[in-house]
């Protein structure tokens, strides 16, 4: 096993994600391939900054226009379903999710035995009248997040189940549903099944390709792989046999790192400044992220505001090849502005021009993505460039 430099396994984790120095043009082919490269783009619904994906994929490509996703949707290039969590994920990788829409799960069941003539006629009228939201079938619920209407019971499980696909969205962020074969291209819904032990295979090469480095156990907590690490290890262990990935011995005595075969040991330090997302694939395996990039990740969204330390929606700063701040951030639409609360640089991190700059890139990038018109620092007066 050859020894590499925890400065490389960095700045290969970091190549990887595809963060782009310069905007490009935004098109629905650079999104497609973005998401792509990633593998998977988490969902997120909080909008105090903008929407997750938007953030993720802005960050790659920079500002594209906001039908983008939904067009690619109702297009059959990508598809929903739980990858990391509930992702965007490309529509030729169905077959490796497939035969988890057709296990048994208790939920999916119960909810489809509960309603069962609520099923047939939300098949029925999908069928007949082609892509509906929940609000267009009848009934309502008790309000809250998880008291759904039956009808949205039900055309989540058959969304579980793969009996239909989201089509794209409508109304800001509600789900339009269809049935796969009117979405999907043929050839990825006619694909052979794959035995577990392939479907596992692919999806640890493909984790390790997106994310440039990782362990073991970052390749499981990629795809939220029940098992862990064990479950996977035998499928890198014959990968890198076939030399199709090499396990590297990191120079900090931690558990080694896998990469694709033929890997650069020796990367050039990376150029983008760019504001991630609390959901940004690069963030995913926590300890690792500790571990490469000395910076511990937290999401204070979830807390109560006497306990948050940096925010309540907090944007890491990526420069280079280092997290150097946390950037407590809100979008005001009505003012058409995005607005700077604070700026948090890391332990042994110290201001300057540069690095300001650099900030003042990675915002004017965000505000495109987010469509505003400005940027705007609280508490401080107008074209003040630094934040406290």
């Amino acid at each position: 096993m050859r020894t590499i430099s925890l400065t490389a396994v960095r700045r290969l984790a970091i190549a990887a994600q595809g963060y782009a120095s310069r905007s490009r043009r935004g098109t629905g082919r650079e999104v497609e391939d973005a998401i792509r490269r990633l593998s998977c783009v988490q969902l997120d619904s909080i909008t105090a900054v903008e929407r997750s994906h938007r953030i993720v994929l802005g960050s790659r490509v920079g500002a594209y226009p906001r039908q983008t996703i939904s067009r690619l949707l109702g297009a059959g290039r990508l598809f929903e379903y739980w990858a990391h969590e509930a992702c965007l994920v490309p529509s030729e990788e169905w077959p490796l999710f497939r035969p988890v829409m057709t296990r048994h799960h208790p939920w999916r069941g119960d909810a489809l035995a509960r309603h069962p003539e609520l099923a047939e006629q939300v098949r029925a009228a999908i069928r007949e009248r082609g892509p509906l939201t929940s609000r267009d079938f009848e009934g309502q619920g008790g309000g809250g997040m998880w008291n759904w209407k039956p009808a949205k019971v039900v055309l989540e499980a058959l969304w579980n189940a793969g009996e239909v696909v989201i089509a794209g969205r409508v109304n800001g962020f509600q789900r339009l549903y269809d049935l796969p074969e009117r979405v999907l291209p043929r050839e990825v819904l006619q694909a052979a099944p794959l035995d577990e032990e392939t479907r596992l295979r692919e999806l640890a090469l493909r984790a390790v390709r997106s994310r440039g480095a990782l362990t073991a156990a970052g390749v499981a907590e990629h795809w939220r792989l029940r098992g862990g690490a064990a479950r996977v290890e035998p499928h890198l262990e014959a990968l890198v046999r076939e030399g199709v990935l090499e396990r590297l011995r990191p120079d900090d005595d931690g558990a080694p790192v896998l990469v694709p075969a033929g890997a650069d040991l020796d990367p050039p330090r990376p150029t983008a400044a760019a504001l991630l997302s609390p959901f940004d694939n690069l963030l995913w395996d926590r300890r690792f992220a500790r571990r490469i990039l000395g910076f511990e990740h937290v999401i204070e969204v979830y807390k109560p505001a006497p306990e948050r330390r940096f925010g309540y929606y907090v944007l890491p700063f990526l420069w280079r090849d280092r997290i150097v701040g946390r950037a407590d951030l809100k979008t005001s639409r009505a003012d058409g502005m995005l607005v700077v609360r604070a700026l948090h640089l890391e332990p042994g991190v110290r201001r300057s021009t540069s690095l300001e700059d650099a900030f003042e890139r990675a915002l004017d990038r965000l505000r495109r993505v987010v469509g505003v018109e400005r940027v705007a620092y609280e508490g401080r007066a107008a074209g003040t460039r630094s934040a406290g």
